[in-house]
């Protein structure tokens, strides 16, 4: 073995499974820390990047409700209306699939979501807590009515009790969605508990048409490393992000995945021209990516909302401060 290639030697342990579909949310979750109020040159540029990458579905925003949400105060990749949609990509007359996720009971979806042939968008993503699920199941079968793949984020899974875990994808398994996400909502997942997840959610889903995913955050510096531990184990379905960017501490940095897949068909130059020309330049303004108050929060299993608060206050960088706070109110 000394005496091999170490090229060769690795693509023997690295080896790239042709199933595996890369899904980018740099728009959508990077979205978070702007109000999704990008401009029209910076998406335009992820979903061109996306495109030339060979990168299999971009998620361009959500589909949120905008009475919720008012547009006044949130960018249109918080509502992804068709014709903002199409302003961005025309027809999409390309390989490259689009994707909006719509929250449960944040999303008026029977009459924002079109009718899928009148729509460039492909895929429908719900996103859901557990206590959601009935609702998170109408919309996916409104979704699948309409004519949409659809998938199905079952958010903040570490802070749920495993009972309830299975009994939401019993009732999974039973609908029309496509693929269902191990969601790392608070960056709190060590590899262990990834694979005891996904082993979990296979329990239900493997010989159905059900694939599983992985969308990970980079609380404790993990992202990237639970979703390689994740297709290790088999998940086929993989969310990652240019350069990370994503609510608080980011996601899985999509030019180390496309690395890591050695996936011929993936190109990582147009991810790194993108990353270098529109992502790195909003990096000091929208501050995302690891940080000692992500990372507090990630250790104590919270949502990073109180990371971004206090990032946004005039204490950031008092980390014993932040950690006081946050640790009295665990």
């Amino acid at each position: 073995m000394s005496e091999e290639n170490p090229q060769t030697w690795a693509g023997k342990w690295l080896g790239y499974r042709e199933e595996i579909k890369v899904i980018d949310v740099t728009i959508r979750d990077g979205g978070l820390m702007n109000d999704h109020q990008f401009d029209d040159k910076v998406v335009k540029a992820v979903y061109e990047a996306c495109v030339e990458a060979g990168i299999d579905y971009m998620e361009i925003g959500y589909i949120n409700s905008r009475e919720q949400f008012p547009p006044g105060e949130f960018g249109p990749w918080k509502h992804s209306q068709e014709d903002d949609i199409r302003r961005i990509v025309g027809d999409n007359d390309t390989p490259l699939k689009l994707a909006v996720m719509a929250d449960a009971e944040k999303s008026d979806y029977k009459t924002d979501i079109l009718p899928r042939a009148d729509s460039v968008v492909d895929m429908i993503r719900v996103a859901t807590y557990i206590h959601q699920m009935p609702l998170a199941l109408d919309m996916i079968q409104d979704a699948h009515d309409k004519g949409y793949e659809s998938t199905l984020n079952l958010m903040a899974v570490s802070t749920v009790p495993e009972a309830e875990v299975r009994s939401a994808l019993e009732m999974l398994v039973k609908s029309e969605v496509e693929a269902v996400y191990v969601v790392d909502s608070f960056g709190s997942l060590y590899s262990e508990q990834i694979h005891a997840l996904y082993d979990m959610f296979m329990e239900y889903c493997g010989g159905t048409k059900i694939e599983v995913g992985i969308h990970a955050h980079n609380n404790r510096q993990l992202a990237f490393a639970n979703t390689i531990e994740a297709t290790i184990r088999g998940a086929n379905c993989v969310d990652a992000s240019f350069a990370g960017l994503g609510r608080g501490a980011g996601n899985c940095q999509m030019e180390l995945l496309l690395g890591f897949l050695h996936n011929p068909k993936f190109r990582l130059r147009p991810v790194l021209k993108c990353i270098e020309d529109h992502i790195e330049p909003m990096r000091d303004k929208l501050k995302w990516g690891y940080d000692y108050p992500y990372m507090i929060t990630g250790l104590l299993n919270q949502h990073p909302r109180a990371g971004m608060a206090y990032n946004e206050s005039k204490d950031r960088g008092k980390i014993v401060k932040f950690y006081d706070q946050v640790e009295d109110v665990d």
